[in-house]
């Protein structure tokens, strides 16, 4: 690479290049302080993320002003930035990518303000976790501004590494330990699949770069005859394994369970948004946009994939007692129906999942916030059952609490319906009748396990008090969470308009 290519991609990776040295110094800087680093290195972490979040908005709102060179858009589709000189082609900064690490900044940022009181209470109050976030964020970044596989693998492994550090960081805990030891295993065996997928593609292209791997499919003798070879097949399965793993879509969900119930409940809810939302920006700009040429391939499978996770998050959430568990299966049917827009493709299938992914951080991370609240000191207090009369001592909690809930069902007025709508109206659009009345059908399923809990806390009396923490940072979590849950649900148009510009 010359002295211009060096520059240009160290502008354009700029924010991923502030984070990950922000986060290296944090882990030397906590060597040198003493007494309330923790908070510190927590209030750090915020600065760093809102420092990282400017650069992203200065690089899209003014791309040609700091990117310039050869820049080709017609490689790839809508993007403002496109330039094989930046990592050779193998990074890239549009509106697309810009648009997900939004998602990523706020999951991470909310993260951070649930977990400080958190750990205290856990006795595991260690600086480390909040940097270690700051690593899993930089890997989501990555992931979202990938064109390359091999750029994808680094992304996602910066993330995963930092998970199995995060899952397991109760280390007086069991089912911590457990849940990180589970997650190592089987994310390693996906990621083999992914990697097999992708060397697969590397022998078949001859490149690992998306839009060298579409041109190869597209370019005749070869394009009459790529739906039917068994190696484009195959290798199209592996990259389907190992990014659904991510998702955790049927098959490959048996991780979420158990690894959801055991992880401190900041990282079950970190991980329930932001590596999903990663995981789906890598199968939008792969197979949305790379691969679409393989459409006759992976779009049966992606709607079997897609109605089967429905159905298991849905019907197996019905006989959950611990609320970390039924909220991993309402994340797996979650995951399901954004898949739905996938199938749909197109722009305005595209936009649905990215619209329905927004929304979905605000009211996960707002459903998991007031499971935290619910922790005391005395008791975790993660059954359903706990729940029972919440509303008669603690009524503005309850009304949160019923908030994420009727959004998460896919109730009006709040954006939880919103999100479900437009992925709907993308399946009818593209004449999917039938995945549509399934989606709608599991959706009425899923609510019956979602207003059991509200029946809880308006209908069931308890002579138990719970002494709640009420810290101000948990409550700052909630205060987004909800205006934003109920806020996109009556005004949607801007934030929809702002997916279908980000659109690959």
């Amino acid at each position: 690479m010359n002295t211009e290519a060096i520059l240009q991609s160290i502008i354009a990776s700029l924010p991923e290049i502030f984070v990950l040295l922000t986060a290296c110094l944090l882990l030397l800087t906590d060597l040198l302080l003493k007494g309330r680093r923790v908070d510190l290195i927590a209030n750090l972490s915020i600065l760093v993320i809102l420092i990282a979040a400017t650069l992203s908005f200065m690089l899209e709102a003014y791309p040609n002003y700091f990117v310039s060179g050869p820049a080709d858009s017609s490689l790839i589709n809508n993007s403002l930035v496109y330039n094989p000189l930046i990592y050779n082609g193998m990074f890239i900064t549009d509106p697309y990518s810009f648009f997900f690490k939004l998602i990523f900044y706020l999951t991470t940022m909310i993260t951070i303000l649930l977990s400080n009181q958190y750990i205290k209470m856990e006795g595991e109050a260690h600086s480390e976790f909040f940097i270690m976030l700051l690593f899993a964020l930089c890997g989501m970044m990555i992931m979202a501004s990938a064109t390359d596989l091999i750029s994808i693998y680094v992304g996602l492994e910066l993330l995963a590494l930092s998970l199995y550090v995060l899952t397991g960081f109760i280390k007086h805990s069991e089912r911590s330990i457990e849940s990180a030891l589970k997650y190592l295993i089987l994310s390693a065996i996906a990621t083999c699949l992914m990697l097999y997928g992708a060397s697969l593609f590397y022998g078949l292209c001859g490149t690992t770069q998306l839009d060298g791997i579409t041109e190869s499919l597209t370019t005749p003798p070869t394009t009459t005859t790529t739906t039917t070879d068994p190696a484009i097949i195959l290798a199209s399965l592996f990259l389907i394994a190992g990014f659904a793993f991510k998702i955790a879509a049927v098959p490959f969900h048996m991780w979420a369970p158990d690894v959801y119930e055991g992880a401190p409940t900041p990282i079950t809810a970190f991980m329930s948004v932001g590596s999903m939302a990663a995981g789906f920006a890598v199968m939008l700009r792969v197979f949305a946009h790379a691969l679409l040429p393989l459409s006759d391939i992976w779009l049966l499978i992606f709607a079997t994939i897609s109605l089967a996770t429905m159905a298991v998050g849905s019907f197996v959430a019905l006989v959950q007692t611990n609320i970390k568990r039924l909220l991993a299966y309402s994340s797996i049917a979650h995951a399901g129906f954004a898949l739905l827009g996938l199938v749909a493709g197109g722009e305005n299938g595209v936009a649905s999942v990215m619209f329905y992914l927004l929304i979905y951080a605000f009211m996960s991370l707002g459903i998991f916030s007031v499971v935290i609240i619910m922790k005391t000191q005395h008791s975790p207090n993660e059954l359903i059952d706990d729940y029972s009369g919440l509303s008669k001592h603690h009524s503005v909690l309850a009304l949160l609490m019923l908030l994420f809930l009727f959004s998460l069902t896919g109730i009006p007025p709040t954006a939880g319906f919103m999100a479900k709508l437009y992925i709907i109206v993308a399946l009818i659009n593209e004449g999917y009748f039938l995945l549509a009345v399934a989606a709608v059908l599991f959706s009425a399923i899923a609510a019956f396990f979602y207003l059991r809990i509200v029946m809880l806390m308006y209908m069931r009396e308890t002579n138990q008090k719970l002494e709640l923490d009420k810290h101000l940072t948990l409550q700052l979590s909630l205060a987004i969470t909800g205006i934003a849950t109920l806020g996109i649900g009556l005004f949607p148009d801007w934030f929809l308009g702002l997916a279908m510009r980000s659109v690959l």
